[in-house]
C-alpha cells in the first residue's frame, strides 16, 4: 500500500490510473478504523479496480467546543488495517496541504438539507464536510465514493452537492455496521466509560421500539417521538439532542410515518459523548 501526503502527488497517481483505464473507488475517513470503515473499503474493492482511502481529521467540520484535539488517532494501526483490506493508496494529508495560507473558499449546501438534525446543533459542520469532500473529489478524482448510512444527513448532503456541482462521482451508500449488541460502530464509541456502554444502546434499542410500535399500527410521529424520548431518558446519563422522523431524501420532518421515513437520533451520553443512529421504521 502506498502512503501519499501531498495533494499534487495524489492527483498524479489518480491520473496514472485513469490513463490505464483503472476505476478508482474512494473511501473518505477521519481514521481510527473499525469494522465499519473496513466494510466500506471492501465494498469499494468490489466496485472499483483501485481503492483509495483518505485519512484526514478535518478541522473545518469541528465547532470551537467540539473534540478536534481529542479525536482518536492511531496512524500506524490504521495503515496496517487499510493494507489488509486491500487498499492501494492511503491519502493522509496535513491540514496545511488541504487548507494552505490564504484559503478562502467554502462549499455550502442549502439549509433545506443542512439546517436541521445535526446541522441545528452543529452550525458550520456541513459546510466543513461539503468543502473537504469536494476537495477530496478534486484531488483523488474517483469514479465512485463510498459513504456509510450511519451519517444519513451527511450522505444526503454529499449526494446533493455532487449532483448540483456536476462532479461526476457515483455516490454509493453502505448499510450501518453494528456491534453484536446493536450499537452502531463509531470511532467515538471509544470515549464511552464502561458504565456508559449500556446507556449508548438506548439509540439502537429506540429504533427497535419504534419499529415495534409501527408494526402495531402507530403512524403518528408525535406519539412515537414522545415514547422514544421517555425510553431513551430511562437510561442513565442520556440527553436527547434530537429525535426526528424525516423523509429519506429531503430530510424534512413528517407528521405521519411511511415507507420513506427515516428515524434519526442524536443522544449525548454522560454529557460529552454525542452519538448518532438512524433507521427505517417500516421495514
Amino acid at each position: 500500500m502506498r502512503i501519499i501526503r501531498h495533494p499534487a502527488e495524489m492527483t498524479a497517481w489518480a491520473k496514472e490510473q485513469a490513463k490505464s483505464g483503472q476505476r478508482i473507488g474512494l473511501v473518505p475517513t477521519m481514521g481510527f478504523f473499525h469494522e465499519g470503515h473496513l466494510s466500506l473499503m471492501r465494498r469499494a474493492g468490489q466496485l472499483a479496480d483501485q481503492v483509495a482511502v483518505s485519512l484526514f481529521v478535518n478541522p473545518t467540520q469541528f465547532g470551537p467546543q467540539e473534540d478536534l484535539a481529542a479525536y482518536p488517532r492511531n496512524f500506524e494501526r490504521d495503515c496496517a488495517m487499510a493494507e489488509a483490506a486491500g487498499v492501494a493508496v492511503l491519502f493522509a494529508p496535513e491540514a496545511v496541504g488541504m487548507y494552505p495560507a490564504g484559503f478562502n473558499t467554502t462549499v455550502m449546501v442549502g439549509t433545506e438539507l443542512t439546517g436541521q438534525l445535526c446541522g441545528a446543533s452543529r452550525p458550520g459542520h456541513f459546510a466543513g464536510v461539503a468543502t473537504v469532500v469536494c476537495k477530496l473529489f478534486s484531488i483523488v478524482r474517483p469514479d465512485l465514493a463510498i459513504f456509510g448510512e450511519k451519517d444519513w444527513q451527511q450522505l444526503a448532503v454529499i449526494r446533493r452537492m455532487t449532483a448540483d456541482l456536476n462532479l461526476g462521482v457515483e455516490i454509493v451508500a453502505h448499510p450501518i455496521v453494528r456491534e453484536a449488541d446493536g450499537l452502531a460502530m463509531s470511532s467515538r464509541n471509544t470515549y464511552l466509560a464502561p458504565q456508559q456502554r449500556e446507556a449508548a444502546l438506548s439509540l439502537s434499542r429506540a429504533i427497535v421500539l419504534a419499529r415495534k410500535m409501527a408494526a402495531e399500527g402507530e403512524r403518528s410521529a408525535e406519539r412515537l417521538t414522545a415514547a422514544l424520548r421517555d425510553f431513551i431518558h430511562s437510561f442513565p446519563e442520556t440527553t436527547v439532542d434530537y429525535i426526528s422522523f424525516v423523509h429519506q431524501d429531503t430530510l424534512q420532518e413528517v407528521a405521519e410515518i411511511d415507507e420513506e421515513t427515516v428515524l434519526a437520533l442524536a443522544v449525548k451520553i454522560g454529557g460529552k459523548v454525542r452519538l448518532i443512529d438512524n433507521g427505517k421504521v417500516l421495514v
